[in-house]
């Protein structure tokens, strides 16, 4: 039974993972590397849970209970005891790599470890254990706190016990789970991460202003937020990592990413996180 989580790395993704488990009363160790990154989780875990307060999602009496059920910790082997572990690392799959190879050395055997990969092989993630049968993928959508879904991804090694685990575990958290095989992008980002690069092709190739292809996608697809914004909001760099793995994973020039994109990662524009991508957002 799932009672002890630990979650690696306190970044966008990890803090709200933590906001979820804690939530719903489960003892959550949150590793970072950086001290820092971790108390800026934790404030961004607070304003979450008052905001949440405030429209009445839940109980004021609930903020502090949540947050004295998560523990912040640069000691990544804090995490040896924890009943499930969950990775929240950048989309870099070098590191994701060599993160399960030094999980499975700690976390105790017989806890699953999943990963929060958006696009990277949770098979190929397997083979760096010695418990393949107990990797999975757990794709938390952004922001966590207010997503429903969750992406369950079997990797080939993947056992049914660890699949049906994990689909409770979703449940648990108030989430909806989808199942996706072990291809390049899952489902949401097999879909999603394409239709941001081409309308960034859109503007690359002057069809439109950056103002218009977000408008129009808006109000003519019924979207909440247009296709750059949202690229903005999701981080440049995360848009491009996600676009080369499908590139390299289908082989299909479909998949290569706009210049412009690729471009703008190397300027360091990457969105709301450093301040400029499409949009300006230092002046807000």
């Amino acid at each position: 039974m799932i009672k002890k989580v630990g979650i690696v790395g306190a970044g966008q993704m990890g803090n709200g993972i933590a906001h979820a488990f804690a939530l719903h009363d489960y003892s959550v160790v949150l590793y970072d590397i950086a001290q820092t990154q971790l108390n800026k989780a934790l404030k961004i875990i607070e304003e979450n849970l008052k905001r949440q307060a405030k429209k009445n999602v839940i109980e004021e009496s609930r903020i502090e209970s949540t947050l004295k059920n998560i523990k912040p910790t640069t000691n990544l082997n804090d995490v040896s005891d924890v009943d499930f572990c969950i990775e929240a690392s950048p989309e870099n799959e070098a590191l994701k790599l060599e993160l399960f190879a030094k999980l499975d050395s700690i976390v105790k055997e017989g806890s699953i470890i999943a990963s929060n990969t958006s696009s990277i092989s949770i098979t190929k993630l397997a083979f760096q254990t010695k418990r393949p049968d107990k990797v999975i993928g757990m794709h938390f959508m952004n922001p966590v706190p207010v997503m429903e879904l969750v992406e369950v991804i079997r990797g080939i090694t993947t056992s049914e016990e660890t699949y049906s685990t994990i689909l409770e575990l979703a449940k648990s958290l108030g989430k909806n789970p989808a199942l996706s095989k072990d291809y390049p992008g899952f489902i949401v980002n097999r879909i999603l991460i394409p239709m941001i690069n081409e309308a960034i092709y859109a503007y690359y190739e002057g069809i439109a202003s950056i103002e218009d292809i977000d408008k129009a996608m808006k109000l003519g697809t019924n979207q909440p937020m247009g296709p750059l914004v949202l690229a903005d909001f999701i981080g440049l760099d995360t848009c491009l990592a996600v676009q080369n793995v499908l590139y390299e994973g289908f082989k299909d020039s479909k998949y290569r990413p706009c210049p412009l994109l690729v471009k703008m990662v190397e300027a360091g524009y990457l969105g709301r996180k450093s301040g400029r991508g499409f949009y300006d957002y230092t002046k807000k």
